[in-house]
């Protein structure tokens, strides 16, 4: 119970800085923080898993795995902007 509980708040944390990166940050709440973080946390682990080497423990707090949450959430972000920019308006 308590490792779904540092998730979603190290997820919100994640998703807040990675749409304050992309400048998202008025337009999404803390619900969609938390989404895009938890999300985010999953492409970064796979990301980094699979091209680096390198990922975060599942449900435990490090630093290391705070990092590849935050990129995965870039990514995330990134990749939303991309279909948004798309659409016809």
């Amino acid at each position: 119970m308590l490792s779904w509980i540092i998730a979603i708040i190290i997820g919100g944390v994640a998703g807040w800085i990675a749409s304050m990166i992309m400048g998202r940050d008025a337009s999404m709440g803390i619900f969609w923080n938390i989404i895009v973080g938890l999300i985010g946390s999953l492409i970064g682990n796979w990301v980094g898993n699979t091209f680096f080497g390198v990922g975060g423990p599942i449900g435990e707090f490090s630093l290391t795995g705070f990092i590849v949450a935050i990129v995965g959430a870039v990514i995330l972000l990134a990749i939303a902007n991309l279909v948004q920019r798309g659409r016809v308006r």
